[in-house]
């Protein structure tokens, strides 16, 4: 059940890189909760390929049919069940794979696990081009997370080794976040596509990090032990592909520090409990606190360059060299800003409806 994901609710996704369509199925959803399709449209468009000079050039729609549990703009108890078709594929770059695995890629794993049986054009189901669907299930659930006045949103910290203005951990600035390039200091960002672009033009690539917020949040949500948010949101985000490293609030920096500098001290203001720094990143003990969630997200440089690579040749049990072919991201940064809203969206919204039956046991 590795495509599956959740507990209250039931995320499972489906398709590869190439094949017909992606898709996925979101079961366990209320009925009656209102779907803005415009909205939607509007958040899988940020992580849509093919749309600007740091992505890669594969241009997909990605306009996701709803094949049920939506009914007149509401959600109607079933599950919902959603589908891309895919259109700009290239099958034929990624022919010699199975004999000779990209370095960094999946190609040698899954060759192992699956005996040569799997679908290594573009990635197949181990391709960024899966972030799609999570992206459906995550647009949805950030949807009904705002009509509870709960906001998810994310900013690039940092490409290469240029980065960002770091968002406030006490009070996220989210809306000085542009939803495409979304970055704090302009001056940052022009930096970033400099080092984007010049990774492109020399045949490479670059990482980076990914820094999310959450405000709104009640005091209360989450397990201990392997039922926090920490562990929640972590295991969604590694799903994504590329991720290599999570650190909530202050994270590894704390590491370094003692605790009278990271312990968040207890504060009351007209009647409400906060902290009053973030260290801690909104969550202690598994359970939120009521402070904002702040999580930041490693990503490691898309392993699909144009140099050449040394690499084997599986039938000839030798070694070789590769020359990748296909579109391919530069930086997968900019586009994975939006398919982390959509993970921490989903395993908040999954979170809080266990939360809601077990007040409700009560």
């Amino acid at each position: 059940m590795s495509s599956t994901y959740g507990e209250n609710l039931k995320l499972s996704i489906f398709g590869q890189s190439h094949g017909a369509a992606i898709g996925m199925s979101l079961d366990g959803i209320p009925a009656g909760l209102p779907v803005d399709f415009e909205k939607l449209q509007e958040f899988l468009n940020r992580r849509a390929p093919g749309q600007n000079d740091w992505s890669t050039p594969r241009r997909e729609e990605d306009r996701p049919e709803f094949l049920g549990g939506i009914l007149d703009g509401f959600t109607c108890g079933a599950p919902i069940a959603a589908m891309i078709r895919n259109k700009n594929t290239r099958s034929g770059d990624y022919d010699n794979l199975k004999d000779c695995p990209r370095p960094g890629h999946a190609d040698y794993t899954a060759q192992i696990k699956y005996g040569g049986f799997q679908d290594s054009a573009g990635g197949g189901h181990f391709s960024g081009r899966l972030t799609a669907p999570l992206c459906i299930a995550g647009g949805l659930c950030k949807q009904w997370l705002e009509e509870m006045g709960i906001r998810i949103g994310a900013q690039i910290a940092s490409i290469g080794t240029v980065g960002d203005e770091a968002l406030d951990m006490v009070h996220p600035q989210l809306d000085r976040l542009d939803p495409m390039f979304p970055v704090l200091n302009p001056k940052a960002a022009a930096d970033m596509k400099d080092v984007i672009h010049f990774a492109a033009k020399n045949g490479d690539s670059v990482g980076g990090t990914v820094s999310c917020a959450v405000t709104g949040l009640p005091a209360g949500i989450g397990e201990p032990m392997f039922g926090g948010v920490e562990s929640k949101i972590s295991q969604i985000v590694y799903g994504i592909p590329a991720v290599k490293g999570l650190e909530f609030g202050s994270g590894f920096y704390c590491s370094s520090l003692y605790g009278s500098m990271v312990n968040d001290a207890f504060t009351v203001e007209n009647g409400t409990i906060h902290t009053a720094t973030n260290h801690s990143g909104g969550i202690q003990g598994g359970i939120t606190n009521g402070m904002p969630v702040i999580f930041t997200v490693a990503f490691k440089p898309t392993p699909s360059i144009s140099k050449p690579q040394q690499s084997i040749s599986l039938s000839a049990g030798e070694n070789t060299t590769l020359e990748i072919k296909g579109r391919h991201d530069p930086c997968i940064v900019p586009r994975a800003v939006p398919v982390v809203e959509a993970a921490a969206a989903i395993a908040l919204y999954d979170l809080i409806l266990g939360n809601t039956q077990t007040n409700r046991r009560k």
